[in-house]
């Protein structure tokens, strides 16, 4: 079976987004556990870029490996460092330098929320850019109801606010950079290897925040025990594995079909921060996962469904 085949494949879109978003969703009670390890605070921004700087620099060698390994072809391909630079700089630094300013200035209810909104933005471009990929009724229903499903997972984590500061605004804005580089990919995805293209833009993006990290606190401020190594390298295998099958994903199908996924990124970090963490864990999670769920469904429902129904 292709590539092709296999991301076009409903169930293969379908287990390929819940294994990235199930992954990314995981980061979230992990990040946690090795900053108490590592005894990082919320404010302290130079220990988290150089700590994600670690992270993204390890997926991309572990991707670069892995399929070096498998037989690709992953030596760097005279012509490419332009694009690379661009998707390094939007996809990994700069996403994560808004998002880490914008999380220490904003609370965690309001971020989470925040950052189920890639999908909204992953859609609206989709509608300027692709001819094919146009906003409608239905896509616009189904991102109102997921964006309740995200907002529903959150309530019980804290007060939610209307509060729209700087850090609000930065937050949206790596967000709205996430959607951007992940189009970017895309685009780029026609003429090169997902897998090359997503090993060496972490590696070129993590080169910014272990700069910014590094010049701010040093390189090795860490105490790096066992138990702290092997969160950090399984931080990078979701990294890896995440982008290289949402990658993939992209390449192959509509924006609009298959953005909607991400609205099971916080849900899967609620969820799986209950297990990892002990946090307490509320009935309106598994109701905003139906909400979530309800609305991957209006928007993949195809236009026949749609009449027959």
């Amino acid at each position: 079976m292709t590539a092709k085949r296999f991301f076009t494949h409903p169930l293969g879109i379908l287990g390929s987004a819940i294994v990235s978003t199930f992954l990314w969703g995981s980061a979230f009670p992990f990040i946690k556990w090795s900053y108490q390890l590592l005894e990082i605070s919320s404010d302290e921004i130079g220990e988290q870029m150089l700590f994600a700087g670690y992270r993204f620099f390890l997926a991309g060698v572990l991707i670069f490996i892995l399929f070096t390994v498998l037989g690709r072809e992953m030596r760097y391909q005279k012509g490419t460092i332009v694009p690379l630079a661009k998707l390094g700089f939007f996809q990994t630094f700069l996403q994560y330098v808004l998002f880490y300013i914008g999380l220490s200035l904003s609370t965690g209810i309001q971020g989470s929320i925040i950052a189920g909104t890639t999908s909204f933005f992953q859609i609206l471009l989709a509608h300027f850019m692709y001819r094919n990929d146009k906003m409608s009724t239905r896509k616009a229903i189904g991102l109102l109801v997921g964006f309740t499903g995200v907002v529903l997972v959150n309530i019980t984590n804290g007060e939610v606010t209307l509060n729209f500061g700087l850090g609000e605004i930065l937050l949206l804005s790596a967000m709205m950079i996430s959607a951007f580089g992940n189009i970017l990919v895309r685009n780029e995805a026609q003429r090169m290897e997902v897998s090359y293209i997503t090993s060496y833009q972490m590696l070129i993006g993590s080169v910014g925040l272990l700069l910014i990290g590094g010049f701010s606190v040093g390189f090795m401020p860490f105490s790096f025990t066992l138990q702290s190594s092997l969160i950090l390298l399984y931080l990078a295998f979701l990294s890896a594995a995440g982008f290289v099958l949402w990658n993939n994903v992209m390449k192959y199908n509509q924006v609009g079909q298959v953005s909607m996924y991400l609205f099971l990124v916080p849900v899967f970090g609620v969820m799986l921060s209950s297990i990892i963490l002990n946090e307490a864990i509320h009935m309106f999670v598994l109701l905003g996962l139906l909400f979530v769920a309800s609305g991957i469904v209006i928007v993949n429902r195809s236009k026949r469904q749609v009449k027959e129904g």
